[in-house]
């Protein structure tokens, strides 16, 4: 659709690329399209996961797009070399669904993921590339007016854009999971459809399992990654932070059905696919954002140092009234025990020290009264000098929406607040917190 060129400037102090599109009678409006989408969408995009914008040409004088040259590997050539280890099919993949966490956050869809637009840098970033078939929220959804709806490659196009949808964040969830079936197993899931009919068939046909495709994948990973391709998007995942998360933390997957398939599913359930499509209305979700506000992570600060604090009911009853908020949650519960640099405890590990297991034991009980689903929550038992410093860098690494967190008591000497753990937490989280305080009529009855 263009030429590219490496070029330098004077006032970038980084490296640079240039994008010319090709025009003329003979060239294909979708490139056309592309640029100007690009045009529009990239300066509006920040962070580490995008590459900065420098410049660009009017499309009726001088059209050429200047931006920062990545410097990585795209994942594309690493997958020459076949399937990859399961643990770095896990950090990949959640480096690239914490990059569309990043982009849907800015009310921006892909729409064209893929190993491809997927580089890796040295630090282990994941960054995007190649915003020409994306859609902002925002902005005019050029392939939309021009109705070439799916336009993308054919093995990653989710049953959204064959439905002629171009507004819904969970098609770039459907297409991490094609991403992460390829890196897993080497072969793509639908294969390489040819025709609209065959676009069709991933609205009611699942793929292969990828455990029938490689031995030794972990239940846990297929479990993901079919929820990712799952064809009706009310079934998948619903933010790309739950993808990321789930990722990072294997142990805390609450498996189904789908971890342990070694078939498609019955033509009686192809068939009830087969019709919901057939009856089903396009549902339109004008901004990302607020859809993926729609998901929340929440987590909950415990001390289970003083199981008997006063504080606790106050912290529960304050997180059951936040999960009322929406019903796709995902809670994460934290407790923080001093110590030197430790690995962090999950519910299910067999190595803890028996200091952990008592916390998580106690975590365990904390939770009980608020009667969750168990794919809604996950424990966690952190070692750390720092309580405050673990509990940012937790909430940090996994897109953590809101910290609840207990206040230190009002009756203790006034520097108390300034040197808890809450004010730690607050100063330094990069999302809202919660301070919890314990009413003094509560106090004096307890």
């Amino acid at each position: 659709m263009g030429d590219i060129y490496r070029v330098s400037g004077p006032e970038s102090g980084f490296p640079l690329i240039m994008k010319v599109p090709r025009l003329g009678d003979k060239q294909s409006i979708e490139g056309l399209l592309a640029f100007e989408t690009e045009v529009m969408i990239l300066p509006s995009l920040s962070g580490p996961h995008f590459p900065r914008f420098v410049r660009a040409g009017d499309i009726s004088d001088n059209p050429y797009l200047v931006l920062e040259w990545l410097d990585g590997r795209s994942l594309a050539g690493i997958l020459e070399g076949g399937p990859m280890p399961c643990n770095e099919v896990a950090r990949i993949g959640a480096g690239i669904a914490d990059a569309l966490q990043s982009l849907h956050l800015q009310d921006t869809i892909h729409f064209d993921l893929k190993p491809d637009n997927a580089i890796l840098r040295p630090d282990g970033r994941i960054c995007l590339i190649d915003f020409g078939l994306a859609h902002h929220a925002r902005y005019p959804d050029l392939l939309a007016e021009e109705r070439r709806f799916t336009a993308g490659s054919t093995p990653y196009v989710s049953p959204e854009q064959v439905l002629h949808t171009r507004s819904d964040p969970r098609s770039d969830l459907f297409a991490l999971g094609v991403v992460l079936y390829e890196m897993a197993t080497g072969e793509l899931p639908f294969g390489i459809p040819e025709s609209m009919a065959g676009l069709r068939d991933r609205l009611w046909f699942d793929p292969v399992p990828p455990r029938v495709r490689r031995a030794g994948i972990p239940p846990w990973l297929q479990e993901i990654v079919l929820r990712c391709l799952e064809p009706e998007a009310a079934n998948r995942y619903q933010s790309a932070a739950h993808v990321s998360f789930d990722l990072r933390h294997p142990s805390q997957i609450m498996t189904t059905n789908r971890a342990f398939k070694l078939r498609r599913s019955g033509l009686l359930t192809q068939a009830g696919r087969w019709w919901r499509v057939r009856t089903r209305a396009s549902v339109m979700h004008r901004f990302p954002r607020m859809f993926v506000s729609n998901a929340p992570v929440i987590l909950a600060a415990v001390d289970t140092t003083h199981p008997d604090d006063e504080r606790h009911p106050a912290l529960r009853r304050v997180i059951g009234q936040a999960l009322t908020l929406s019903a796709e949650f995902r809670l994460i519960c934290v407790s923080v025990i001093r110590g030197g640099p430790g690995a962090e405890s999950q519910s299910n590990g067999n190595a803890m020290a028996s200091p952990q297991v008592d916390h998580l034991v106690r975590l365990r009980h904390w939770v009980e009264p608020l009667h969750l689903p168990p794919h809604r929550l996950s424990l966690h038992v952190l070692e750390a000098a720092s309580p405050a410093g673990a509990l940012v860098d937790f909430a940090s690494q996994n897109h953590v929406d809101l910290i609840v967190i207990g206040a230190p008591d009002p009756d203790q000497q006034a520097l108390a607040w300034w040197r808890s753990v809450a004010s730690g937490v607050t100063a330094n989280a990069q999302c809202s917190v919660h301070v919890v305080r314990v009413p003094r009529a509560a106090r004096e009855t307890h």
